[in-house]
């Protein structure tokens, strides 16, 4: 099983979509240092890609320090440094332009998509803090005195 999310899209190759997909998945903290990595023939397989493009895809992530191989064990995400905000905010690059251009397209102004957006996150905010008060011991509210 692979464990990030990837929407193929044409135009862009597969390799650079999968490595973009991969640093996203660590970065946002789905794929934590220590945790496994799908094999060349797991990706292979499950994205059904060329066994080529996937073993290129895991050597650029070893060499970039962003995974390891462990003899015995196989390949692992790597201990990340701490990605600076820029870094956070670039992974959104291609998705916000891609936004914007759609929204221009629909003739959509900036002030409008600001609203949108902002309600988008406070109802994503909203449904994260309800998730993390059911998983929070059930006592009916009270406090122990």
């Amino acid at each position: 099983m692979i464990p990030f999310r990837i929407t193929f899209r044409a135009g862009v190759s597969l390799f650079e979509q999968i490595v973009y997909a991969s640093k996203k998945a660590m970065i946002a903290g789905q794929l934590r240092p220590g945790d496994p990595y799908p094999s060349v023939r797991t990706l292979s397989k499950e994205l059904k890609i060329n066994p080529n493009t996937a073993h290129k895809v895991v050597a650029h992530l070893v060499s970039e320090g962003l995974l390891e191989t462990r003899p015995g064990i196989g390949t692992v995400v790597a201990e990340l440094p701490d990605s600076s905000r820029k870094e956070r905010t670039q992974l959104l690059g291609q998705e916000m332009e891609e936004l914007v251009v759609e929204a221009k397209r629909l003739g959509i102004e900036l002030d409008e998509m600001l609203s949108s957006f902002a309600a988008h996150w406070k109802r994503l905010n909203a449904a994260d803090s309800k998730r993390a008060a059911g998983a929070e011991p059930r006592d009916g509210g009270r406090k122990n005195s």
